[in-house]
């Protein structure tokens, strides 16, 4: 049976729809927070002002509250036995990461007909839940981004559950149906012998297949890639507090100014400064409002011209 919607979007088509699996996340204390890209970006979107909405499954009991936990979001939502729940444990700096549970694959058949004519849409894959083919229900066309961020595709899990990293199989399937593709730069290191010029070398090689690729650092800023070449971007000055998301944030600001400015050197700087904010708060608390996001714009830009 395909998604149902729970909750419709504000707008039908929806300026963006997000596709991938809604998350539980295992928090240190044992308890629970909603999480995965497809709520960090909705969010990110809504609050930026644009009509979002996401197509994913779960559980009932998480069916049940995700009206409420995401007000203003188009929901459609396919009943599943299980939520896609992930555990962090952190050793010696370094995070060890756990999938606990898995809800069912995502299909065609989920995306409502008329989402399907989103301008900006993003392919969130978390534990391997979009196949390849899905890009086809998103053709190339006028007006419209298709956009990946592609961290799901670079997992597998063994039967401990605990995730290790895989090579990407489908990369030059997918790539030239994309024009964006969002990640973050530490999620090659494990196939670039921990080597930063390595993995850079594998981006390069991917931004030959896809109009634009972003990689996030962190603090370090990002770097933007056309047919091969590189542009970096500092990252905003913030005081972390929590990390989680911070990258499902920046490539939901990033498609909004893209879509917005049609210029992509002004979108990866836009999402810096969004990017900044989501990691001064917890959770999704610190998702800023096009306001915060103006005036912390404004000050660099007047420290520059200082």
């Amino acid at each position: 049976m395909p998604a149902t919607v729970l909750q419709p979007a504000r707008a039908e088509p929806p300026a963006f729809l997000s596709i991938g699996h809604i998350t539980r996340d295992v928090l240190p204390d044992g308890s629970f927070a909603l999480g995965g890209t497809v709520t960090f970006a909705t969010l990110t979107v809504e609050r930026l002002g644009l009509p979002a909405a996401l197509v994913t499954c779960a559980s009932a009991d998480i069916c049940q509250q995700l009206p409420s936990l995401l007000p203003g979001i188009g929901l459609a939502v396919r009943m599943a036995a299980r939520t896609t729940t992930f555990e962090n444990r952190y050793q010696d700096g370094f995070r060890i990461q756990y999938l606990r549970a898995r809800s069912e694959p995502l299909e065609i058949e989920d995306v409502p007909l008329p989402w399907r004519a989103a301008p900006i849409v993003l392919l969130a894959p978390l534990a391997q839940e979009l196949t390849p083919e899905i890009v086809a229900l998103f053709p190339r066309s006028e007006g419209r981004i298709l956009a990946a961020t592609p961290q799901g595709w670079l997992r597998r899990w063994d039967s401990d559950g605990r995730v290790w990293p895989t090579p990407w199989e489908a990369a030059e399937q997918v790539l030239p149906h994309l024009d964006a593709l969002i990640l973050s730069h530490d999620d090659l290191l494990p196939f670039a012998n921990g080597s930063r010029a390595e993995a850079e070398a594998i981006l390069r090689r991917w931004s030959q297949l896809v109009p634009l690729l972003v990689a996030t650092a962190g603090r370090e800023g990002a770097t933007l890639f056309r047919k091969g070449l590189a542009q970096h971007f500092p990252a905003y000055p913030a005081r972390e507090v929590d990390p989680t998301g911070a990258g499902d944030v920046f490539a939901a600001a990033f498609l909004v100014q893209l879509a917005r400015s049609g210029d992509p050197v002004a979108a990866v700087d836009f999402a810096n400064c969004v990017a900044s904010f989501s990691v001064e708060d917890v959770g999704t608390r610190g998702i800023p409002s096009p306001t915060q996001v103006e005036k912390r714009l404004a000050q660099r830009r007047g420290s520059e011209a200082g």
